[in-house]
């Protein structure tokens, strides 16, 4: 029986991995520096990523800059452009109110600054709704290591095996998994290959479908 979801935030609460994928090029430019030449593979291999396995990432790509200088700069970028305000995905108040409604206890549990994330949160008006925030900074090792789940669960005061994980992103997936959650992956920027798919609990087209399982009791 589920106690306790964990969200991960980028791509599957709200529509910024597409954001974040459009400020690389602005913060290479501020810098001085060229875009990689696999643009894709940069971009992919990079989501879920925190700490020191997102500076060693964007050091194979850019090994001619400081990977913290990069970060701190596209930081910077990407808190002025979400300032603004990031749209929210499908159903994702819908399953929030759900919740709420049920008193399931709610984490977001993502690898993005603390920061951004409560900006994300309160710009949203979904800020009300959560429990805590786990950080990618509140944990020794990131995505697709488990740590941020388990953290996630232990704030909860809940079992991991009786949280739901929800993700979109392949780092992720493996992490709920790791973690012994009950995962279930909504793709956002990719579909699921055939390693993803052995690894999640259940695939979902959207946060609508999470919701009506949740009230049929399938999950």
């Amino acid at each position: 029986m589920i106690q306790g979801v964990i969200f991960d935030m980028d791509g599957l609460m709200f529509d910024t991995e597409r954001l974040w994928d459009t400020l690389w090029e602005p913060t290479c430019q501020a810098l001085g520096i060229p875009m990689p030449e696999d643009t894709a593979a940069f971009y992919a291999g990079g989501r879920g990523l925190a700490g020191e396995k997102l500076r060693a990432h964007i050091g194979r790509y850019f090994p001619q800059v400081d990977p913290q200088k990069m970060l701190d700069k596209i930081w910077q970028i990407g808190g002025e452009r979400f300032a603004q305000g990031v749209p929210c995905k499908p159903g994702l108040k819908e399953l929030l109110g759900l919740l709420e409604e049920r008193g399931i206890p709610r984490i977001v549990a993502s690898s993005s600054p603390r920061s951004m994330i409560q900006q994300n949160l309160q710009t949203t008006g979904t800020a009300r709704y959560f429990h805590d925030v786990v950080c990618g900074a509140d944990v020794k090792n990131s995505k697709p290591a488990p740590d941020i789940f388990l953290e996630a669960a232990r704030r909860l005061g809940l079992d991991i095996r009786n949280c739901l994980v929800l993700e979109d992103s392949f780092n992720g997936v493996r992490a709920g998994h790791a973690a012994g959650a009950v995962t279930v992956m909504v793709p956002d920027m990719a579909q699921p290959d055939a390693e993803i798919r052995s690894l999640y609990t259940r695939c979902c087209r959207d946060l609508f479908e999470v919701r009506d399982l949740l009230r049929a009791g399938e999950l």
